[in-house]
């Protein structure tokens, strides 16, 4: 009976959002770890099917359960391998059994559906090739791709070699390829369990979906650079960052939950990663002109969202509930905006990647859109133009992932850069440009971090404000119009010398007439 209540006090924890359902099953020290997470994750992904069982049947009423322990006993009972427990339970869910199987059957009729899993909103159900593959990331802080390859090589798994195309990754047991995309993640059966293996304990693989890999690979911070990492825990994209920095420079890190942050700390050092600085604080009361994060040019922001695209995670409500459901996106996009725009404040960044776990458009373009109509120095760079999946129109730089698609958990990626100042500078007047003709050189070409000449990495590393909301134009160009709208303007030699005689001829002309009509007097007299 262990195992349900155990389970039961996880799928409340993950509905309250506490932490990740995979953190809270990992963190519940429970003895047969594999089962209790089979167990939460089809609990989970069953629920509103569940649901309606329970409420059709009247069964909570009947047995004084609570929903998520009365959620994973009906779970095994009429849709699993069976209950897996005895005594009082077991005599009292099997009286109940009849009933459960028939409004699961009523279901299937008034849904013309054959398989439990037709019962599924679509994002939920089975892969015609299976389950999503199991995804390992190779953690570069302790080892090499090659060397895991040989490594699983030896265990007796056949390397099937880099893929080309989706259909790859759908692999039988005990074969595993290179991702399509990533080339730090290898790719293997859903059946492979790595919990146990000596790789996984020691830190030189990290298990995680492809999908959530996006984020730090895209945003692909140089050694050296001041990074943060906004809403860290439980720290595998912390972890993947800090192995992209190749451990150099400053990987800030933070969460408001401290018992997730500890874990965070606990799989940071299994990583080996040494640039981190854990801070058990809110990232919207950072001060983005505090000295501390004077050198930060690139962020990471992945918010606390719906966890929509997550398989195992619930997003189902009921028509009745739709009203509930959207007022909780709203406040969940009205919080994920505030620190996006509060990310942005920070005088020297550069790229910030946002991303969720999330399939609403809600949290993910209109959250972008949003941004970027208060940030006009901000734009988005387009990623991966082999993805399959794009962001909603017109927002088609972003990324998407799902499980049909991508062979991943549903996931959003978008990456912002900041334009250069230089790039973005309004056309001084015509007026103004000819006060300044005896200057050397225009003001973009003297400007001593010009990102046109200075920027070895990215187009804004030099621009130290804001730049206008004017029409965007290359420096270069800039430079050539102000070459040329000073020569249009500014005076030739011949030309002065020319304006400058002529009040002189005329005077000397007119007193020459005044001379003749003296003389001519003089005669008369």
């Amino acid at each position: 009976m262990a195992l349900y209540l155990k389970a039961a006090e996880i799928l409340e924890k993950a509905e309250m959002k506490q932490a990740a359902l995979k953190t809270l099953v990992y963190d519940s020290k429970f003895v047969n770890i594999k089962q209790l997470f089979a167990l939460v994750c089809e609990t989970q992904k069953f629920s509103s099917v569940l649901q309606e069982i329970i409420e059709s049947t009247k069964l909570l009423k009947q047995t004084k359960l609570r929903m998520h322990m009365a959620m994973v006993l009906v779970y095994d009972l009429v849709i699993g391998q069976g209950l897996k427990c005895g005594g009082s339970w077991k005599t009292m869910m099997m009286k109940h059994r009849p009933r459960l199987q028939a409004a699961l059957a009523r279901m299937k009729v008034k849904q013309k559906v054959s398989k439990n899993e037709d019962l599924l909103p679509d994002r939920l159900k089975v892969l015609p090739g299976g389950r999503l593959p199991r995804y390992v990331r190779v953690n570069t802080l302790k080892t090499t791709v090659e060397d895991v390859v040989d490594y699983l090589k030896r265990d007796g798994l056949t390397y099937l070699g880099q893929a080309s195309r989706l259909d790859d990754l759908t692999l039988k047991e005990k074969q595993f390829v290179k991702d399509i995309h990533l080339p730090e993640l290898l790719v293997l059966s859903p059946k492979t369990d790595f919990h146990d293996h000596f790789m996984y304990k020691a830190g030189h693989i990290i298990l995680q979906d492809k999908a959530s890999c996006l984020p730090a690979y895209l945003l692909n911070p140089p050694p050296g650079s001041h990074v943060i990492d906004a809403c860290a825990a439980p720290g595998n994209k912390t972890s993947h960052l800090a192995a992209i920095m190749k451990n150099k420079g400053k990987l800030f890190a933070f969460d408001l939950d401290a018992k997730r942050l500890a874990t965070m700390s606990t799989l940071l050092l299994r990583a080996g990663v040494t640039c981190q600085q854990l801070a058990n604080q809110d990232f919207l009361k950072l001060d983005p002109d505090s000295p501390q994060y004077k050198d930060v040019e690139y962020i990471l922001l992945d918010p606390s969202c719906s966890g929509s695209g997550m398989v195992c995670l619930r997003d189902d409500a009921s028509s009745a509930d739709q009203e509930k459901t959207q007022a909780r996106l709203a406040s969940l996009a009205s919080f994920q905006l505030r620190c996006l725009n509060h990310a942005l404040r920070f005088p020297r960044l550069k790229r910030i990647v946002y991303s969720t776990c999330s399939i609403h458009s809600q949290e993910n373009e209109d959250v972008v859109a949003a941004c970027l109509q208060q940030n006009p120095n901000f734009r988005l760079v387009p990623l991966l133009s082999q993805w399959p999946e794009r962001g909603l129109e017109p927002l088609t730089q972003c990324l998407r992932a799902s499980t049909s698609k991508t062979r991943t958990h549903g996931f959003f990626v978008a990456l912002l850069e900041k334009h250069s100042e230089a790039g973005n500078k309004k056309q001084e007047p015509v007026a103004q440009i000819s006060d300044v003709e005896a200057a050397p050189h225009s003001d973009v070409e003297a400007a001593p971090h010009s990102d046109v000449e200075a920027a070895p990495h990215s187009d804004v590393e030099a621009a130290p404000h804001s730049p206008s909301t004017c029409e965007k134009r290359s420096a270069a160009a800039e430079e050539d119009e102000s070459e040329a709208s000073e020569a249009d303007e500014k005076p030739t030699p011949a030309a002065t010398e020319q304006a400058d005689s002529t009040p002189g001829k005329r005077k000397r002309k007119r007193k020459r007439k005044k001379n003749k009509k003296n003389k001519k007097a003089a005669t008369v007299e």
